[in-house]
């Protein structure tokens, strides 16, 4: 592909190639031929490209893994890109094929290179490239094979030197070679790569029957070996009826059959509707209808004049063509009305709009935003009819991708500052600037918009997974802190024990029965040796009369000091205090020992631990008990029971502003719902207790995150349905 400074028009390429040496020697029949061929080439390619956002998108849905899903959409963003420059070089090798005919040698074997392959080559990313191109030129060869071997014939009779199959420029090992060299530079992987050649094949090389026919028609017209007898046409009608309304009608060529079939079933439950774009006509004069391209000119007309944001509520579509069909009607002198099949368009897409801008689950600031679309819907509807009956059409995906892009817009949000609000606005100002009946633009800003909010959405994916390790990480906590409350109310509540030891195991001892807890659970054996040296410690320290007592305090001091000082080393704790308390316990073992007096219950400095005690020395950080349960037949716990990570749900405060919030987090262990506003900033947390409630007082509401063009137009249908019904 070349790298030029400047674009050069197509035609006048041709015509700068046509004056160079070896392609001014081509006889003139063959310019024609090559010309002619160009236009279908080119055609084509359009095509490929229109639908190859369509595609790709589709893929992207159905990948299995956010990997996949990436390849997809930065494929999609790589080809808009370098689309021009892909057509552009696939026409300039097709120009040069055609110039190098003149110095064509067939002694020499010149396969192209995408043809020659070894059977037993490893299955390598070129291989299967390969595989795939020798299968597409196989299926061309097998069914327009008789076509191209005359094409060939009078290629050979015209130039004097005898021409072969794979080196005819026209030829679908040559066509395919162009396209692969074409497309070189394409930063994609072999599996997007497999997918373009297949949308080469469906778009280009499935008309090559059309395109070996004129060419052969040409030579044959000019006298070009007028014996050979002409190949079976198979589409021939198909083709021509697709010529004459090239040629002969304005309206945009019908759609396929499906299509057709399915706006049928639509027309009829809008037979009640119609007559709502009535304009004022001259009492008595016929009608005459619009045709649709009259109607999307007016429509392009109403487009540049869309209100601004503030003045959405008055603009009446339907009553503004009224209008403008008036003064067309009084400036011909005819009266103009607008067709049935078109104005049963224009009611379906108003009504649509209208269901949307009611639509609750809407935020209100976006309402404004999608109401100045509904000029550009209507005018795609009115193009392709398949708006209606196909999820994946680019203009209906462009209005979901925004609304779900913004399904946690809070009303309370910076607006002017926000940058998806803006970005928004930017789509929504282009397609009211720059659409006039090219649909390609919606796929063009699909395309940015999916990066934009891809970007988006995995910064927000990264904050959201961080929380959730942080609430899962505090709750861990919360639950470890209240199994060490609950150990040491079963040690302590009813003994009576020295102040020093009962601070020591609220205040020490705890945060190592809280480590150990965390890091182990408190089904471990390390548990269970911690809370055995807690107990051997109160124990210890206790008045025992009898000999025995005696004996086996002795036999065990060493195993509890050294258990004591390994549970101490491992919380960090303060090596001073430590000294200071192992001083203290061993005078206090001396005196149990000794069976001072000082040991009973009344003696000074004891304390007799009761529930105010455990209180009143309590870790600060321990966790406050759960809220109170709540009837599981309870109508509010049965909403919060249909809450799934991702559901969008808006919460109305006492001032009556209303936050919506993502469930980011469900904490089972506790019980606590964690939400983050669209950022993945953490906004709420609530009990389930709390959300049961707030369902049954309805300040919070669960959003409708299903699509919203398809959520609305099927609440349209079954009001017609319902209306057809009354009728």
């Amino acid at each position: 592909m070349h790298n030029d400074g400047k674009v050069v028009p197509l035609h006048r390429a041709a015509g700068d190639q046509a004056d160079r040496a070896p392609l001014a020697r081509l006889p003139v029949i063959l310019l024609q031929v090559r010309d002619k061929a160009a236009q279908q080439l080119r055609h084509g390619l359009q095509e490929l490209f229109d639908n190859a956002d369509d595609t790709l998108f589709e893929m992207a849905d159905r990948a299995r893994n956010d990997v996949d899903q990436n390849i997809f959409f930065e494929a999609m963003r790589d080809l808009r890109l370098k689309r021009k420059n892909i057509e552009r070089g696939f026409l300039e090798q097709f120009f040069e094929a055609f110039a190098s005919l003149t110095q064509y040698d067939p002694a020499a074997d010149r396969l192209p290179r995408t043809r020659v392959i070894e059977e037993s080559a490893p299955r390598t990313d070129d291989r299967e490239r390969t595989v795939a191109v020798q299968t597409m030129v196989s299926r061309v060869l097998k069914r327009d094979g008789f076509a191209l071997d005359q094409l060939t014939a009078r290629f050979s009779a015209l130039l004097g030197n005898r021409l072969e199959n794979p080196h005819n420029p026209l030829g679908p090992a040559m066509l395919c070679e162009y396209f692969l060299q074409a497309g070189r530079n394409l930063g994609v992987e072999i599996k997007v790569k497999l997918i373009l050649l297949k949308l080469f094949e469906r778009y280009v090389l499935a008309d090559t029957e059309q395109l070996y026919a004129e060419a052969n028609q040409l030579l044959l017209a000019t006298g070009v070996l007028p014996h050979l007898k002409p190949a079976t046409t198979r589409r021939k009608s198909e083709h021509a009826s697709a010529d004459i309304s090239f040629e002969v009608h304005d309206d945009p060529p019908p759609a396929d059959d499906g299509v057709e079939e399915a706006f049928a079933a639509l027309q009829q439950l809008l037979v009640h509707v119609r007559g709502r774009v009535a304009p004022t006509l001259e009492p008595g004069a016929p009608a005459q209808p619009i045709n649709t391209r009259d109607l999307l000119r007016l429509l392009s007309h109403l487009q540049q004049y869309v209100p601004a944001l503030e003045a959405q509520e008055d603009f009446d579509l339907r009553n503004q063509l009224e209008q403008l069909l008036t003064r067309v009607s009084v400036r011909s002198g005819k009266s103009r009305v607008v067709g049935t099949a078109d104005e049963d368009v224009i009611n379906l897409i108003a009504m649509v709009f209208e269901c949307i801008l009611e639509d609750r689950n809407v935020p209100d600031s976006l309402k404004a935003l999608i109401a100045r679309l509904q000029i550009p819907m209507l005018k795609v509807a009115v193009l392709d009819k398949s708006f209606f009956s196909r999820s994946t059409h680019p203009a209906r995906r462009l209005l979901n991708e925004i609304a779900d892009a913004a399904m946690g817009w809070s009303d309370c949000d910076g607006d002017a500052r926000d940058s998806l609000y803006v970005r928004i606005e930017q789509v929504v100002q282009r397609l009211l600037t720059e659409f006039v009946d090219d649909p390609a633009i919606f796929s063009e800003l699909l395309a940015d918009f999916l990066a934009f909010t891809q970007d988006e959405r995995r910064r927000t994916e990264l904050l959201e997974q961080r929380l959730r390790d942080a609430e899962e990480g505090r709750a861990k906590a919360d639950l470890a802190r209240r199994r060490v409350e609950q150990a040491l109310q079963q040690a302590l509540l009813g003994e009576v024990l020295p102040a020093s030891v009962l601070a020591f195991v609220q205040q020490a001892w705890s945060k190592v029965l809280l480590l150990t807890c965390l890091k182990h659970g408190d089904q471990s054996a390390e548990w269970q040796a911690d809370v055995q040296t807690m107990e051997q410690l109160i124990w210890s320290v206790q008045r025992h009369d009898d000999a025995e007592s005696s004996l086996r305090l002795l036999a065990l001091l060493p195993g509890l000091l050294k258990s004591l000082r390994d549970g101490l080393s491992s919380t960090a704790f303060d090596p001073f205090a430590t000294s200071e308390f192992f001083s203290a316990l061993e005078a206090l073992h001396v005196r149990v020992l000794e069976r001072s007096d000082d040991t009973d219950r009344h003696a000074t400095g004891l304390i007799e631990v009761s529930p105010e005690v455990l209180q009143q020395g309590a870790d600060p950080i321990a966790a406050a008990t759960p809220s109170a349960g709540v009837p599981q037949d309870d109508a509010g716990l049965r909403q919060v029971e249909q809450l799934r990570m991702g559901h969008w749900v808006t919460f109305d405060d006492e001032d009556g502003q209303a936050l919506r919030c993502k469930l980011a987090a469900i904490i089972d262990a506790t019980g606590r719902y964690v939400f983050v506003d669209r950022t993945g900033m953490k906004v709420l947390e609530r009990s389930r207790t709390d959300l049961a409630q707030a369902f049954c007082r309805g300040t919070v509401r669960i959003l409708d995150d299903t699509l919203l063009f398809d959520r609305a137009l099927e609440s349209v249908l079954g009001h017609l349905r319902r209306l057809n019904r009354g009728k």
